[in-house]
């Protein structure tokens, strides 16, 4: 029973992740070219607020239960874009942070090794 199971939530997060729309921006906004787009992403969840709101206002004047359910996976979706923006500038700064410092080691690579000592001219310690 539990391989069953295993199995049918493994096949359940794979048909989710791949299809669902909000799930596919988040994963494109994770790659290191689109981070910045993580605050601007933040602004989709206003419609999906908007749906929530008109949801509950329908439901208390006696629309059908099943109107919950769209009300859970709305405010679903506006979690998951709300908190997407700060953490694409964390995941952006921490990117940059690793590129200036992959940068600055190439430089060091580059220079020869006699350009990086700081050795006094001969002729100087000579007249000291």
């Amino acid at each position: 029973m539990i391989p069953l199971i295993w199995t049918l939530s493994a096949h359940t997060r794979y048909y989710l992740r791949r299809y669902m729309p909000t799930n596919r921006l988040l994963d494109a906004i994770r790659r290191r070219r689109n981070l910045r787009w993580g605050i601007p992403a933040m602004l989709l969840a206003v419609p999906y607020l908007l749906i929530v709101s008109i949801c509950t206002n329908a439901l208390d004047q006696g629309a059908p239960g099943w109107l919950h359910l769209v009300v859970l996976w709305s405010v679903w979706n506006a979690m998951k874009l709300t908190i997407m923006g700060p953490i694409s500038l964390v995941l952006l700064v921490r990117a940059r942070i690793r590129e200036a410092g992959a940068r600055r080691r190439d430089r060091t690579r580059e220079t020869p090794s006699w350009t990086t000592r700081q050795e006094e001219p001969t002729a100087y310690v000579a007249a000291r």
